[in-house]
């Protein structure tokens, strides 16, 4: 039988792990998923990216923080409510590992393609903080070098 995914006090499930065939991995900490508890707005949203992207993209995506059970802060100021989420720039090798925009390593396209699609999939307008400033429609913040923050 199935596994169900854990589920929080607030009813935010956690945002499968290893999915077989799926187009992200899941990185961050605290690890193994405790800090990837997602409302169900953007666990839908993350699903529908996900599905978009496998058709587009060989390459998986990276999903770091989402929330933690309960909402409880975790060295964020923000990631409370399961309605933001931080995920990796896409990388040209394809590794699953950390890359900044000033990497020669850094695909600008294919992120920008990644981050179109969040926009395409949402039901609400996106706020996407990032600072590769060459990508349209994103929003500069320190810290934000490393990975492009999605919030409703």
């Amino acid at each position: 039988m199935p596994e169900v995914a854990p589920q929080d006090s607030r009813g935010l499930f956690m945002l499968p792990q290893a999915p077989e065939g799926a187009g992200y991995y899941t990185y961050g900490t605290p690890i193994n998923g405790a800090a990837q508890y997602a409302h169900p707005n953007m666990m839908t949203l993350l699903l529908a990216v996900e599905r978009e992207w496998v058709r587009m993209d060989e390459r998986k995506f990276g999903v770091g923080n989402i929330s933690v059970a309960g909402g409880l802060a975790f060295g964020h100021k923000s990631h409370r409510k399961g309605l933001e989420v931080d995920v990796r720039p896409l990388r040209k090798d394809g590794h699953r590992a950390p890359v900044t925009f000033l990497s020669p390593d850094y695909d600008r396209y294919g992120t920008q393609r990644l981050i179109q699609l969040f926009r395409d999939c949402a039901a609400a307008p996106l706020i996407v903080f990032f600072n590769d400033g060459k990508i349209p429609g994103t929003r500069p913040l320190v810290g934000h070098n490393d990975h492009f923050h999605v919030q409703f």
